[in-house]
């Protein structure tokens, strides 16, 4: 078995459970500005210095792969995919409120625009929420569309974009992070 497939050759991917999309059709791009995101975090997490910081992010990450699952399956198939790996729930929104609040509580919020760079974790957890930010905006355009299956998908984006800032900030030189 290969990683290479030539099935995107012709410019088309596979979506889960079925059927073949250009690779710049509403759902690719959604579920491939989270990829981006998911690396980015990958990447703040080998510069962190914290391992509470390195382990969220971790969990963030793969959370995150069951909310590209949900991208990357048609609707119509979602079935399919419940049936089979779990799905987003509205749980994980209100666990990520949690953090927040967790985080709003031993971070103090800036005075005024963040410039980031403030530390290499930082920079690294700030360009993850920025592309978290791309993969909403994606996925606002799939809702407009009637083409997204689970409305928590919308909202745990949102919330994960949220969390992030407030990880950044977190790893900022002074901030004093939650035991």
């Amino acid at each position: 078995m290969s990683i290479v497939t030539r099935g995107g050759d012709g410019g088309e991917t596979g979506l889960l459970y079925g059927g073949r999309v250009p690779k710049d059709d509403r759902r690719t791009e959604a579920y491939g500005a989270l990829d981006e995101a998911i690396s980015a975090m990958g990447l703040a997490r080998a510069l962190t210095a914290n391992p509470r910081t390195a382990a969220l992010l971790l969990e963030l990450q793969r959370e995150c792969f069951t909310v590209g699952a949900e991208l990357a399956t048609a609707k119509e198939d979602r079935h399919k995919l419940a049936a089979h790996f779990p799905v987003l729930e509205a749980a994980a929104v209100l666990r990520l409120d949690a953090r927040v609040a967790e985080l709003e509580a031993a971070v103090p919020l800036p005075k005024g625009f963040v410039i980031p760079g403030g530390s290499p974790s930082a920079a690294a957890v700030d360009v993850a929420r920025s592309l978290v930010r791309r993969a909403e905006r994606r996925t606002v355009t799939l809702q407009r569309a009637g083409e997204l299956g689970n409305p928590e998908v919308l909202r745990y984006l949102n919330r994960l974009s949220d969390l992030l800032f407030m990880v950044a900030r977190s790893e900022e030189p002074g901030a004093i992070v939650p035991k």
